[in-house]
């Protein structure tokens, strides 16, 4: 998410090694298209002419390396002559185009769920960056660490696009209290950027950053539906299982989630369903700095607190699709994961 508002000519990348680089959701494209049409300029041709299919998918796998992304990006500038194309890029793109992960984030019961899940699974949206949270006494900043090189106008658009969405879900006075932006300000000022985001922008800084006011972020959302953020958060999972097939970590958490309500969630099962050894598995764990027993407990503690936001589902049957034989061994585990009883849990949540 980031680079130059162009990108220094000349430096075109060769199709076979585009093809290597890290990827983002191909429905993204279907907002850049509706972009130029509302500009007044014929999509079709801009695609043609980028050799990028115009394709409508929305399907999560379907994906676009980073330097098409760019190249993309440069002719839509270059066409539309407008620096802040991004912009307009961010009133186009819809939660229905990150497909589960957008009705997941729709229905999360904070802007601080939101932001987490974001966190969680970003990998789903876009390979160029990682996500990262963190919280002071007063705010929360979203950070994202940019692991390759692109245009500006991704940045602009991933970030107008996320402003939008959180108004929407919250309430429409919402705004951050200062947004970072990895890219030069453009030559024309920093007006339109302002206008957006309504706080101060910053440019040519290290990283993407979104600070927010704290108190904002923990608000209940009207639309709230911690059934719906589950089901869909597990559609995500899956489909990341399939995006990073040399993802262990991935592998195994998709393993897990499908053996819990069976009671029968073993390491040698899960590494005979991934085709290797259970030596294999662990030694793939621990070059990751993990292992079996942290990845189910770390598993069923995010499940078991999803859960437990559903008041329609009993403790009893919590216990059981964790895989836990009764609901005394639930208990006690949940009360090391978090300090509190379920109970207590879902009566402060």
């Amino acid at each position: 998410m980031s680079g130059s508002k162009t990108d220094t000519p000349g430096s075109e990348m060769p199709l076979h090694e585009e093809a290597l680089q890290p990827t983002t959701i191909g429905s993204y494209t279907v907002a850049i298209a509706r972009a130029l049409d509302a500009s007044g300029v014929d999509s079709k041709r801009i695609f043609n002419a980028t050799g990028i299919a115009l394709s409508l998918s929305t399907d999560p796998l379907t994906r676009l390396p980073a330097a098409t992304m760019t190249r993309l990006y440069r002719a839509c500038v270059e066409v539309t002559n407008n620096p802040y194309f991004g912009l307009i890029v961010a009133k186009h793109i819809h939660l229905t185009h990150l497909h589960a992960l957008g009705y997941s984030l729709a229905a999360s019961g904070s802007l601080m769920d939101f932001c987490r899940r974001l966190e969680r699974y970003f990998r789903l949206v876009s390979q160029v960056a990682k996500a990262n949270v963190s919280q002071t006494d007063t705010h929360v900043l979203m950070r994202f660490e940019h692991l390759v090189d692109l245009c500006g106008e991704t940045e602009d658009a991933f970030f107008a696009f996320l402003i939008r969405v959180m108004r929407l879900l919250y309430k429409q006075e919402f705004k951050p209290v200062r947004v970072e932006m990895r890219h030069p300000m453009p030559h024309e000022g920093a007006a339109p950027y302002e206008a957006l985001f309504r706080a101060p922008v910053l440019f040519n800084q290290a990283a993407s950053l979104l600070v927010f006011d704290k108190a904002d972020l923990q608000q209940v959302l009207s639309g709230s539906c911690p059934e719906l953020a589950q089901v869909n958060d597990n559609i995500v999972i899956s489909y990341l299982a399939r995006l990073d097939k040399s993802d262990v970590i991935t592998g195994v958490t998709q393993k897990i989630i499908e053996y819990l309500p069976n009671g029968d969630c073993t390491r040698d099962k899960v590494a005979s369903a991934l085709c290797m050894s259970p030596t294999k598995l662990q030694l793939k764990l621990s070059q990751r700095g993990t292992h079996f027993q942290q990845l189910l407990d770390d598993t069923r503690k995010e499940l078991a607190c999803s859960y437990l936001s559903q008041a329609s589902r009993p403790v009893t049957e919590i216990t059981f699709l964790l895989g836990f034989s009764d609901t005394s061994n639930f208990t006690r585990a949940f009360k090391r994961w978090t300090g509190l009883s379920p109970t207590d849990f879902r009566a402060q949540s």
